[in-house]
């Protein structure tokens, strides 16, 4: 049993990913200090079992990506069918007596007897989502030999929308079900699907908005999805509601400066929360705005922007196409994570719910970005390319 933990351990080391694995390690320990500096406002002991809790994800999450790269993801997705049935499944548990309603009101979250923190379903499912759209994508491209017709484009479109839809009527969660579709347009658009399906996609979808808006067909207990995009054009629209959040936000990054007020000084950030709403989750990049000004939110953006170009030399230099899909949806995941919670941050994007990846607060949602990562480790393993030795013996 040694020994073979020794040659699983060694092969590891050998071959995976360590560079994708110390840029996830370094954006974690940043991330938290900041969730460190913006709980300390709670009671002693509610900040300290988050720490614990980051603490404890990041040590999971690093096994995980251990676990993850020795998979063979080629021999999994033939099991297609075991995995559709699971992401159906795990979505529909939102239903039963285990799923929990967020800060939002929205019905997200699965909490499980035993387990210290929540689990966010479409944290999982977009990873097993990614590997079930790389497989219809090849499936495409190797026995039908077309991509660029209506049919094929309606399979995977149909496959997208199905599971985002699911999704978004059973949780409510706008932005979670968004990122299922984003990664469907960019690995959609990497295996060279015909831009004129991209186009009638936007068209479609523009003009079902733009009726229903018209129309003021907006069901009430959605109002609010609409007034989210409205006060990104008017900031003087419920300033003290809708849009109190995000100019908390700006007024914490503003008042950083270059240089920030200092670790563990910043007036918004150690305040309570009403001063900095979420500042622990959503806001963390406002956080970090205030304390350690511009300087460190180029320095959370460089983290993100190498880990996102490493998985992407990954892919480049991946084996097979379905690889290379497989990678494209998993930077694709943290593309928009990031993109929406800055811009969200910055007020140019809707507060639609979505954390900053590594660096917000969330137990589930470290240790599923680590399996993440640790998938694509496994596929540079695999690709001749980049590894350095034999083929591992897991294989």
């Amino acid at each position: 049993m040694l020994n073979r933990l020794k040659a699983v351990l060694t092969d590891f080391i050998q071959q995976a990913d360590l560079v994708l694995l110390g840029l996830c390690v370094t954006a974690t320990l940043y991330g938290i200090a900041l969730v460190y500096s913006a709980t300390r406002y709670m009671a002693p002991d509610k900040g300290l079992r988050r720490m614990i809790i980051q603490c404890a994800a990041l040590g999971l999450g690093i096994c995980v990506y251990i676990f993850f790269s020795m998979l063979d993801l080629e021999s999994i997705t033939r099991k297609w069918k075991w995995i559709l049935a699971f992401n159906v499944g795990f979505i529909l548990l939102l239903k039963t007596p285990l799923g929990v309603a967020g800060n939002t009101g929205n019905r997200a979250w699965l909490k499980f007897p035993g387990i210290p923190f929540q689990i966010g379903p479409a944290e999982v499912v977009k990873i097993t989502f990614v590997l079930l759209l790389a497989k219809q994508i090849e499936w495409l491209w190797e026995e039908k030999e077309d991509l660029k017709s209506f049919g094929s484009a309606f399979f995977v479109a149909g496959h997208t929308l199905g599971i985002c839809g699911l999704y978004f009527v059973v949780s409510h969660d706008m932005g979670n079900g968004l990122v299922f579709v984003f990664i469907f347009l960019c690995m959609a658009f990497v295996a060279g699907f015909a831009l004129r399906w991209f186009f009638l996609l936007f068209a479609g979808a523009g003009g079902i908005i733009a009726a229903v808006l018209l129309l003021d067909l907006v069901p009430k207990n959605m109002q609010y999805m609409l007034k989210r995009f409205i006060v990104l054009f008017d900031h003087s629209f419920e300033p003290l509601e809708t849009g109190w959040q995000q100019t908390r936000s700006l007024l914490a990054i503003g008042s950083g400066g270059l240089y920030g007020k200092g670790y563990l000084s910043g007036g918004l950030t150690q305040g309570s929360s009403e001063s900095l709403p979420a500042k622990q989750t959503d806001l963390i990049f406002s956080a970090a705005g205030e304390e350690l000004g511009l300087f460190g939110c180029v320095a959370i953006m460089v983290l993100l922007l190498a880990i996102i170009f490493r998985i992407l030399l990954v892919a480049r230099r991946a084996r097979t196409p379905f690889y290379r899909y497989v990678c494209v949806g998993m930077a694709s995941i943290l593309i928009f994570q990031t993109v929406i919670n800055i811009g969200m941050c910055l007020f140019v994007m809707p507060t639609i719910g979505i954390t900053l990846p590594f660096f917000s607060y969330g137990g589930s949602s470290i240790v599923t970005l680590y399996m993440a990562m640790g998938v694509v480790s496994g596929i540079k393993k695999r690709s001749p390319e980049m590894r350095r030795a034999a083929r591992s013996p897991l294989r």
